[in-house]
C-alpha cells in the first residue's frame, strides 16, 4: 500500500483572496482536511465551493487525533493540515502530526502562504534582519516573568501574539522590563479594520487605554541595543 502525503496548508489570516492557487488546489485534491475549527474552515471552503470531508484537530484532541491521520496516511489517504488562520504549527497544533508522520516515514509538504507574524513585521518598521519569535507570553507568574526577562535581554527584533483582553496587562509588564523602548501593535492584518500602531510602550498604553481592543494581535518589540 502506497502511503499517503501530509501537506501543511497556509490559510488566510482575515483576507480570503489571500490564499495561493496551490493551496486551492491542495484543498480540492486531499481525501481529509484536518482543521482547529470546522465551522471557520467550512467557511473557507464553501468560499472557493471546496467540499471535503473535515475532521477537528486541536490542543485538547492532538495527540489522539494525531495517531488517527496517520492511520489514515498509511493506508493511502492524503490529508492537508489547517489552522484557523495562517500557517499551520506556528503557536497552533500540528506538532505531535508532523512528530508522528515523520517516525512513520510519510512524506510531508509545506503549502505556504500567509502569517501574521511575518506580515506583522515587515510592516512594522523594525528591524528584520534578526527576530526571533515567541509566541504567547506564558500564564503563569514564574515562567512569564523569566519570559519578560529574557526579551529584556534580546537583541533582535521579538515577535510575540497576544489576546486583547490580556493587551493592557501585557504592555504595563513590558513597560516595566522594557522600559521605553519601540514597540507595534499590528491588529486584525489584511481585515477590513486593519489596524497599526507605532510607538515607545509608554505612547501604545495611552492609546489603547480605556479603549474596547477586539481581534488578533500581535507586538513587534525592538531589540535592546
Amino acid at each position: 500500500m502506497v502511503k499517503g502525503f501530509l501537506y501543511l496548508v497556509a490559510t488566510p489570516i482575515g483576507n480570503l483572496e489571500d490564499i495561493t492557487l496551490r493551496a486551492l488546489k491542495t484543498l480540492k485534491e486531499v481525501d481529509i482536511i484536518a482543521c482547529e475549527d470546522t465551522r471557520q474552515t467550512l467557511n473557507l471552503l464553501n468560499h472557493y465551493q471546496i467540499k471535503k470531508p473535515l475532521i477537528s484537530y486541536f490542543g485538547h484532541n492532538e495527540k489522539q487525533r494525531s495517531q488517527h491521520l496517520v492511520q489514515e496516511l498509511l493506508t493511502g489517504k492524503n490529508i492537508a493540515l489547517v489552522s484557523n488562520a495562517g500557517t499551520p504549527i506556528i503557536s497552533d497544533p500540528g506538532y505531535e502530526l508532523v512528530k508522528k508522520c515523520i517516525d512513520s516515514n510519510i512524506i510531508i509538504k509545506a503549502i505556504p502562504g500567509t502569517s501574521a507574524c511575518l506580515s506583522a513585521l515587515i510592516v512594522s518598521g523594525l528591524s528584520s534582519d534578526r527576530f526571533v519569535f515567541e509566541g504567547f507570553l506564558p500564564r503563569k507568574t514564574p515562567k512569564r516573568k523569566k519570559r519578560l526577562q529574557e526579551i529584556a535581554r534580546e537583541q533582535r527584533t521579538v515577535i510575540l501574539y497576544e489576546s486583547p483582553y490580556r493587551l493592557t496587562k501585557t504592555l504595563s509588564e513590558l513597560k516595566e522590563v522594557l522600559g521605553e523602548c519601540q514597540i507595534v501593535i499590528a491588529r486584525e492584518l489584511t481585515k477590513f479594520y486593519e489596524e497599526i500602531k507605532r510607538g515607545t510602550i509608554e505612547e501604545i498604553i495611552q492609546e489603547v487605554s480605556g479603549k474596547t481592543i477586539k481581534g488578533e494581535i500581535t507586538l513587534i518589540i525592538a531589540g535592546n541595543p
